[in-house]
C-alpha cells in the first residue's frame, strides 16, 4: 500500500529554519519525481519545489528560491524540504507528492500534510 508521511512543521518565528521530511513506502520511489505542494487557507494548493528521480535537477517556486532546499535519498526513500528565512506568508499546510509517467499511465501519489504556521 502507497504511503508518503510527512513530519517536521510546527510553529516557527519568521527568520526562522524548519526541515519537512516525507518518508515513502509500497512503490518504487527511485523511479518517481518527488514534490512539495503547500496550500494556505482560502488559496489554491501551489508547487514549493520538485526534485528529478535521480535527484539531478530540481526547481522551485519564485516565492521560495534560494530560501528553500529540496533533497531525496533514495537509499532511504526520503524527500526533505530545508526552509530557511521563513516568512509569515509561508505558512501553509505542506505535502509530499509523488509522480510519474509510465506506459501512458500517470501515478500520481499524495501524503495528508503537514502544517507549518509562521507566527511571532
Amino acid at each position: 500500500q502507497v504511503q508518503l508521511v510527512e513530519s517536521g512543521g510546527g510553529l516557527v518565528q519568521p527568520g526562522g529554519s524548519l526541515r519537512l521530511s516525507c518518508v515513502a513506502s509500497g512503490f518504487t520511489f527511485r523511479t518517481y519525481a518527488m514534490s512539495w505542494y503547500r496550500q494556505a487557507p482560502g488559496k489554491e494548493r501551489e508547487l514549493v519545489a520538485r526534485i528529478t528521480s535521480t535527484g539531478g535537477s530540481t526547481n522551485y517556486a519564485d516565492s521560495v528560491k534560494g530560501r528553500f532546499t529540496i533533497s531525496r535519498d533514495n537509499a532511504k526513500n526520503t524527500v526533505d524540504l530545508q526552509m530557511n528565512s521563513l516568512k509569515p506568508e509561508d505558512t501553509a499546510v505542506y505535502c509530499c507528492n509523488a509522480f510519474k509517467t509510465a506506459g501512458g499511465y500517470q501515478f500520481d501519489y499524495w501524503g495528508q500534510g503537514t502544517q507549518v504556521t509562521v507566527s511571532s
